[in-house]
């Protein structure tokens, strides 16, 4: 499988350069996730040559727009960061970004923005300078915050997101030919399904284009990316993937036991009862076991490594 490269705060890999000296390791990143992808670490701060300890920084009102300001000596960072941002984004070429939750400079949400004369902020929805040029530049981009990855659901989501990603990557960095695109399109069918039916559908009409001159080629392949990451994008349900799981079913030949002891256990994902790797796993037993070549290479079932076992949590008790 592919190692995705994924940018990353530094201080969440456990490097001392929080404004403190200190770090924040985050032990999913280094010790989980960490042995299956390759970090990109960035520490904007220390990058623009702020230095760690160091003073704080907040985002400030401004007739153009947050600035990004020292809190004691008042030097004004804002153009320096964006430049940053600009160049680290261009050269970036990442499957993924983690960054520091709550940072002016890194945080993806809930970043307040102050008042220069003083008093409450302005609001509490800003995202960091820097994230938020990374995230402008690179729209269609994976990421996350150190702070919601905690939660099972958005971490799975973000990680099967990274591997994706890394796999049309890989797809499209490549001498790919028309029957390429359609061999990735195929492997993935089940997936996409899982998160957005209508995105699947239009993403199957691009490829249905892929053999013929009727559009430019890199038309197509931003097209189809467009496509393959915004349905990524959204969250997969507990009722799509059960549509997705009986769909697979209907592609193997279970005799009346076998076929009904599967549909109990679909039922009881769907209940919450059991997690979708249960299921899931069943599915795939019995697809490997028939030999049923659709079925069992589809994406849907291993989307990123199994030993990070991610999909162990229940759609009721997430």
């Amino acid at each position: 499988m592919i190692r995705p490269r994924v940018g990353v705060s530094s201080c969440l890999l456990g490097e001392p350069v929080r404004f403190n000296g200190g770090h924040s390791r985050d032990r999913f990143l280094t010790d989980v996730l960490g042995p299956y992808v390759d970090w990109v670490p960035i520490c904007p701060e220390m990058e623009a040559g702020l230095g760690a300890p160091r003073e704080t920084l907040r985002l400030e009102t401004s007739p153009t727009g947050p600035r990004l300001m020292t809190r004691t000596t008042r030097i004004d960072l804002t153009d320096r960061m964006t430049a940053l941002a600009r160049e680290r984004a261009a050269g970036l070429l990442p499957d993924g970004y983690v960054f520091k939750a709550g940072s002016p400079s890194c945080g993806i949400r809930g970043i307040p923005l102050h008042r220069t004369g003083g008093g409450p902020p302005a609001n509490r929805r800003n995202r960091g300078l820097f994230a938020d040029g990374i995230i402008n530049a690179l729209p269609l981009l994976p990421v996350e915050d150190d702070g919601r990855l905690n939660d099972a659901l958005l971490r799975e989501s973000f990680v099967e997101r990274v591997f994706a990603h890394a796999r049309l990557r890989e797809l499209l960095d490549a001498e790919w030919r028309p029957g390429d695109l359609v061999a990735f399109h195929t492997r993935h069918k089940m997936q996409i399904l899982a998160h957005d039916p209508g995105l699947y559908r239009q993403a199957g009409q691009i490829v249905a284009c892929a053999g013929s001159r009727t559009r430019p080629r890199h038309e197509l392949v931003d097209a189809y990316a467009g496509a393959f990451c915004r349905a990524l994008a959204r969250k997969a349900s507990p009722g799509r993937n059960v549509n997705v799981l009986h769909h697979c079913m209907g592609m193997l030949d279970l005799d009346p036991v076998r076929r009904a002891d599967l549909l109990k256990v679909i039922d009881s994902y769907k209940a919450g009862l059991v997690p979708l790797s249960v299921p899931a796993t069943l599915v795939r037993h019995h697809a490997n076991g028939q030999n049923a070549e659709y079925a069992r290479t589809q994406t849907f079932f291993a989307p990123y490594p199994e030993a990070l076992r991610l999909r162990n949590h229940t759609p009721a008790g997430r």
